[in-house]
């Protein structure tokens, strides 16, 4: 028997939702930019170079990643400005820090389909 709490005794909330989830996407974010900067590498390359990563970007699964990119990207901004909100004393009681955590995970995926939306659209 374990001696202290167990995930099983946990109720998952969604502060630990978001606590989890800015670990996970720090790490989705580190190799989204080594990414980008293959990218970048690319463009200086060459044409040949270039058009082997945009067709790897362009294809179904990399859309899904550069999504996904987008979405830990806004997950980070806003947990940046949620910590912020801390910092200045306020937001610090239960309901608050769960509200804060709500608007977190809803603002980053709002934000994240008016980002694609006015892409596709300018593009």
């Amino acid at each position: 028997r374990p001696l202290s709490p167990h995930l099983q005794i946990y109720h998952w909330a969604p502060t630990m939702f978001v606590s989890i989830a800015h670990r996970v996407t720090g790490v989705a974010l580190y190799v989204g930019t080594l990414l980008l900067a293959w990218w970048l590498l690319a463009v200086a390359t060459g044409p040949k170079h270039f058009r082997l990563v945009s067709d790897l970007a362009g294809s179904w699964i990399g859309l899904v990643g550069l999504f996904g990119y987008t979405w830990a990207l806004m997950f980070h901004a806003l947990g940046g400005i949620r910590y912020f909100i801390w910092d200045s004393g306020r937001g610090m009681g239960k309901p608050a820090r769960d509200q804060l955590a709500i608007a977190q995970i809803v603002g980053s995926v709002v934000l994240t389909v008016i980002l694609w939306v006015i892409g596709i659209l300018v593009w």
